[in-house]
């Protein structure tokens, strides 16, 4: 990979001479060399964007359940159902004398 170059002093040149006063070119030219010259640390990789979407997708497969748990969790959740059915037939049944 190759190292991105600028130059400054010409850039600054350029600007002046299409009409840019002294204070304009020199921010224009500080903006794109911070641009260019931003620290290789700061940009990701094709390896560390693999390595974040590797991440993700273990996360993503550890926190989803699986279909054992899921049939599971329904004979859970229609027992639970059953018995409260029960419970208020019970209630709603002593409430009003029919048993």
């Amino acid at each position: 990979m190759s190292t991105a170059t600028f130059d400054t002093y010409t850039a600054a040149k350029h600007l002046r001479d299409a009409g840019f006063d002294e204070r304009q070119a020199e921010a224009a030219v500080s903006m794109v060399r911070d641009a260019v010259g931003a620290e290789r640390g700061e940009l990701a990789t094709k390896a560390d964007l693999a390595a974040a979407i590797a991440a993700l997708e273990t996360r993503l497969m550890n926190t989803l359940a699986t279909k054992a748990e899921l049939a599971t969790l329904r004979g859970e959740m229609r027992w639970m159902l059953g018995f409260q059915a029960a419970l208020i037939l019970a209630i709603a049944a002593k409430l009003f004398g029919i048993v």
